[in-house]
């Protein structure tokens, strides 16, 4: 299994199905996602930071098998700034 690093860009939904397929840049890399493609796109959002494991296919494009973000989540995210609002709303 190989490693690439680098920023996220470019998050696409090739196809819907159970399982959908996501297509992303990292860095100037192609990639595609399939498992865990769900997660994926509740973790990930354009300019974080990711290191992938996986593998190139035929079409020189680099299929994750693997993923991990580089400090909080998309989620993280949007659960912090939800109870920081909420914060905000109450003190009033």
């Amino acid at each position: 299994m190989q490693t690439q690093k680098g920023a996220v860009s470019k998050i696409r939904i090739v196809s819907f199905a159970p399982s959908p397929l996501v297509r992303f840049t990292l860095g100037t890399t192609n990639c595609l996602i399939a498992k865990h493609s769900l997660n994926f796109l509740g973790d990930v959002d354009d300019g974080m930071f990711l290191t992938v494991g996986g593998y190139w296919n035929k079409r020189r494009q680099f299929v994750v098998q693997k993923y991990t973000v580089y400090g909080k989540t998309k989620i993280m995210l949007d659960i912090d700034a939800y109870r920081q609002k909420t914060v905000k709303a109450g003190s009033l």
